[in-house]
């Protein structure tokens, strides 16, 4: 009689050990996860951009703005973003022409297409780059970035020198290029109509 209550007791109590321990794995697990923020998928005017590295003369512009907000902030990324003057000398995208209601899809759209040329999933700063020879990395969209240094530190990606290196954006790097990386495809296809007369 007294066997079978033990046995009974010990059932009973290895179940409430399993309980115990599978709520604590699922506790340590919700803990554990991080934290989803939906404030880069926001977008409009009021949206403040939270900055920790990057100071106020070494302005990111506008697109290169928009650029890093298609980003998360908490994985690491290195973006080579163009200069203000290399979007608007080869993209021909103009601050206060580019963002009225009519044409943000299409800035948009030709925004995102060059972070898919420009991103690289891994930090890479300037001091990591030897002086010494070629780097190659894949970028988000598969087009290969060669990356080389000058003799005075700035980085080289594709034959497009940098204004301004290491910036930081949360974890990402930033780079400030003279240029927009893009492949020959899409190059062609934002290519000035000369043919158009003014």
């Amino acid at each position: 009689m007294r066997r079978g209550c033990f046995v009974k007791n010990l059932i009973a109590f290895v179940g409430v050990v399993i309980s115990v321990c599978c709520l604590l794995v699922i506790m340590v697990s919700v803990l554990q996860l991080p934290e989803v923020s939906l404030r880069n998928k926001v977008t409009g005017p009021n949206r403040t951009i939270r900055i920790r590295k990057v100071s106020k003369d070494e302005e990111i512009g506008r697109f290169g703005e928009m650029m890093l907000e298609m980003l998360p902030e908490d994985l690491a990324f290195t973006v080579f973003v163009p200069s203000e003057k290399a979007f608007q000398r080869d993209l021909r995208l103009r601050l206060h022409d580019s963002l009225v209601a009519e044409k943000r899809n299409d800035t948009y759209a030709v925004i995102s297409r060059i972070l898919g040329f420009s991103a690289v999933p891994q930090t890479l700063s300037s001091t990591t780059v030897s002086s010494s020879k070629e780097v190659f990395y894949d970028s988000l969209s598969g087009f290969t970035l060669y990356i080389s240094k000058d003799l005075d530190g700035m980085l080289v990606v594709n034959r497009i020198r940098s204004e301004k290196v290491d910036l930081r954006r949360g974890q990402i790097v930033v780079h400030i290029m003279d240029g927009v990386i893009m492949d020959a495809e899409f190059e062609q296809a934002v290519q000035p109509d000369y043919t158009d007369e003014d």
